[in-house]
């Protein structure tokens, strides 16, 4: 424990000088380090996903460098600093997990969450909506999944997860009919209820609808990429191969890719 106090007040105080003399520093705010603390978490998930874990480690610094620079900030305006946001997550922590800190029993993960929901909304300034929390500037995939979870939380699901498929069949069945009446904006509209849909059934069986998507991306993109190779090597541009050309050379690049 000592050492990992030590490190932590090492970076606190390495903090506490560049804020005093480092130019650039010393000019950032919220709004200035809002959008790389954005790209340093999508760097974080890219690493997750590509299962680098001294790559995650270097990830989680950055992020966790962030997180102090905003403490910093906070406390020049005498707002907030890091023992307040160490102290809040605690009391957050301790409060939603009565389960481990007082004598409330649960079953099961399930449990866990559903309890987590209801007490959010007694907390004292939480959510006054289950979907309150839901942040609006989330990729529509990952919100949907998230939306899909927090009313999973306070019992709004199937009873079976079975019972999934059927809603997947139906919204599939109203989208082909919006396409052969050929209304873009009906079509839209089902397009999403159909993915809104298929995003339940990951949930449901387990699946992370965002990770399983760009599993698929990474793999298409080296298939591609396999595809694109070869044909440069046999002195042929895409555009000038048929379908059934470029067929036999993906069909390749599956093979190499398992």
């Amino acid at each position: 424990m000592d050492r990992k106090l030590k490190a932590f007040e090492r970076l606190l105080n390495i903090m506490d000088q560049l804020r005093k003399s480092c130019p650039w520093d010393k000019k950032q705010t919220f709004e200035s380090l809002r959008t790389l603390t954005i790209e340093e978490t999508y760097e974080l998930a890219d690493a997750i996903l590509k299962g680098e874990n001294q790559e995650i480690k270097k990830e989680l610094g950055d992020i966790l460098l962030h997180i102090v620079f905003y403490a910093k900030i906070g406390s020049e305006t005498n707002d907030f600093d890091i023992a307040d946001v160490c102290d809040g997550i605690s009391e957050k922590l301790i409060y939603r997990h009565p389960h481990i800190f007082s004598d409330t029993k649960v079953a099961n993960a399930r449990e866990v969450e559903e309890n987590w929901e209801l007490l959010k909304l007694k907390e004292k300034d939480g959510n006054k909506s289950v979907l309150e929390g839901v942040p609006q500037s989330l990729p529509a995939l990952v919100k949907a999944n998230r939306i899909q979870d927090k009313v999973r939380g306070v019992g709004f699901d199937w009873d079976e997860k079975e019972q999934v498929w059927e809603k997947v069949k139906e919204e599939m069945m109203e989208l082909q009919e919006e396409i052969i009446n050929g209304d873009q904006n009906k079509m839209e509209a089902e397009f999403g209820d159909m993915f809104f849909s298929l995003i339940n059934a990951a949930r449901l069986y387990g699946v992370n609808p965002e990770n399983a998507l760009e599993r698929t991306n990474q793999k298409f993109t080296r298939r591609f990429n396999y595809l694109e190779s070869k044909t440069m090597k046999l002195g042929r541009n895409l555009k000038d191969m048929n379908l059934e050309e470029m067929d036999e050379i993906w069909e390749e690049a599956k093979q190499f890719d398992k």
